[in-house]
């Protein structure tokens, strides 16, 4: 099975005045604060989201 590439992605603007969409976005991804950061797997279904709030978090490369 192939190695699937880990990403750390930390939250860097405020969901405020944002969308409910982009809001539950961010909860989905485990952020909600600013600065917090997570480490996920780059799925395709993470990658989605990360495209929909890329204005909201910094993306970096594990």
């Amino acid at each position: 099975m192939a190695k699937t590439a880990k990403v750390l992605i930390t939250q860097t603007r405020s969901t405020i005045k944002r969308t409910q969409r982009q809001k539950k976005t961010i909860e989905a991804l485990g952020l909600g604060k600013i600065n917090r950061s997570v480490e996920k797997e780059l799925t395709p279904q993470v990658a989605g989201m990360i495209n929909k709030v890329q204005h909201l978090i910094d993306v970096k490369e594990l």
